[in-house]
């Protein structure tokens, strides 16, 4: 199955992988019901989750019922835990870069968040948009997402500085991004082109770097205020074992 899922990501464009999944996730969902992991998004449980991963797979991470895996189920615990998103009383402008399946409907539906989608590819974008010249006015937004963007954009200062130019001031954004904290400081290289290589060294064949320690301080410098946010850390260790997380893996919680 790990060869299979690994030779899909990587011969499927993605926007074409997001269509197709919609008519697949229902049926896995039905084959591989059980008991053992549960996904917190929509509160289903399964006998395994599904392996993941465009170079090395890992094993029991993408749920069958919302096709999130542990970035997004954290993101979710923390929201519904730890922040207003779901019950504020007054409505929030909120900014989602290339959502992602899980969250795109759930959001939409919610009467307490003026939401707007973008990027430049997904299908699901209201707006088609470059993240380093957003179409949008200065302090725009009480809350901006953007996960698992940032490492493919080559300038990444130049996105950064436009997320904090749409945030009011006051606002919240989070911006999780693939992370390998034994480094003290990110790793980039142009003269990789090899698919498969960049797969290897960078996780994903269109990943431009890997992002170390430094990618907090990177954030503080275009001005934001950043909480490193060890979120697993707060919740039972049998429950991040359930919901299938990735211990240790830090929320960047950015303020303007």
């Amino acid at each position: 199955m790990k060869k299979i899922f690994k030779f899909i990501l990587n011969t499927i464009p993605r926007p074409i992988l997001i269509r197709l999944s919609i008519v697949v996730r229902p049926i896995l969902a039905f084959i591989l019901k059980g008991n053992r992991f549960t996904d917190p998004i929509d509160g289903k449980s399964f006998r395994m989750f599904l392996p993941y991963g465009y170079g090395n797979q890992r094993n029991n991470v993408l749920s069958p019922s919302t096709l999130s895996l542990e970035r997004h189920r954290l993101l979710w615990l923390y929201l519904q835990n730890e922040t207003d998103f779901f019950t504020a009383t007054i409505k929030k402008k909120v900014l989602h870069f290339a959502p992602e399946q899980e969250f795109y409907k759930r959001f939409k539906k919610q009467n307490n968040i003026d939401y707007t989608t973008t990027d430049l590819l997904s299908p699901l974008a209201d707006v088609k948009a470059d993240i380093c010249n957003l179409p949008f006015e200065d302090n725009a937004y009480d809350l901006i997402l953007c996960n698992h963007v940032l490492e493919h954009i080559p300038n990444d200062t130049k996105a950064m500085q436009e997320l904090y130019r749409v945030l009011k001031p006051g606002g919240m954004g989070i911006f999780q991004i693939p992370q390998d904290l034994s480094r003290e400081t990110t790793f980039s290289d142009d003269t990789i082109v090899d698919q498969k290589e960049r797969a290897r060294i960078f996780g994903q064949y269109d990943h431009v770097r890997v992002y170390g320690r430094d990618y907090f301080d990177k954030l503080r410098s275009v001005g934001f205020t950043v909480i490193e946010e060890d979120y697993t850390n707060k919740i039972a260790s049998e429950l991040v074992e359930k919901y299938c997380l990735a211990k240790g893996e830090i929320i960047p919680v950015c303020f303007k």
